[in-house]
């Protein structure tokens, strides 16, 4: 998806260097694999060519860091309902540190 990126932090012999790839365009994603030592990172297109490769020895791999596309809140979402929460009609009425409500008495 648009805005996926992936950080790669690579030892290169006494000091550290930063490789991103990105998503850059609408309908591809990037992905990770690891084969025969061999760390690949991929921007792919929909149709699942790859668009370009980053590949890295994965003994100087020192961090590899999946950063998710932002996403809004799709019209299905619900509220999450945390254990010790009530229904109030439509809304959702968190207990609170020092409840005010009196007991019923």
């Amino acid at each position: 998806m648009k805005g996926d990126r992936v950080e790669i932090v690579v030892d290169a012999g006494g000091e550290t260097r930063t490789y991103e790839v990105a998503a850059t365009r609408a309908g591809r994603r990037v992905e990770v694999g690891v084969n025969r030592g061999v760390v690949t990172v991929s921007e792919v297109t929909r149709g699942g060519s790859v668009a370009r490769t980053a590949r890295f020895m994965a003994s100087r791999v020192l961090a590899l860091v999946e950063h998710p596309a932002p996403r809004g809140a799709l019209p299905d979402d619900l509220p999450i309902e945390r254990p010790g929460s009530q229904r109030s009609g439509s809304q959702v009425v968190e207990p609170t540190l020092f409840d005010t409500r009196r007991a019923a008495s």
